[in-house]
């Protein structure tokens, strides 16, 4: 009885062991492929609108985006 309690009790540290690193290793290569939105990124596209930011409205973009994440 206790020997099964134990093993359960073992499965389980080792699968939490091994799902973490597979989430880590996961979410490091999703943002590796999509990174996160960055200043240069929000100039970029007032830009491509037709707008020249400056670093005031650079600044209320990212706290904005910041709401949202």
């Amino acid at each position: 009885m206790g020997h099964d309690i134990l093993m359960v009790l073992i499965g389980l540290i080792i699968g939490l062991v091994i799902g973490f690193f597979a989430a880590r290793h996961f979410m490091q290569k999703y943002l590796k492929k999509n990174p996160p939105i960055n200043e240069e990124m929000i100039k970029t596209l007032m830009m491509q609108m037709g707008r020249k930011p400056n670093q005031k409205q650079i600044n209320q973009m990212m706290k904005a985006m910041e709401k949202f994440q």
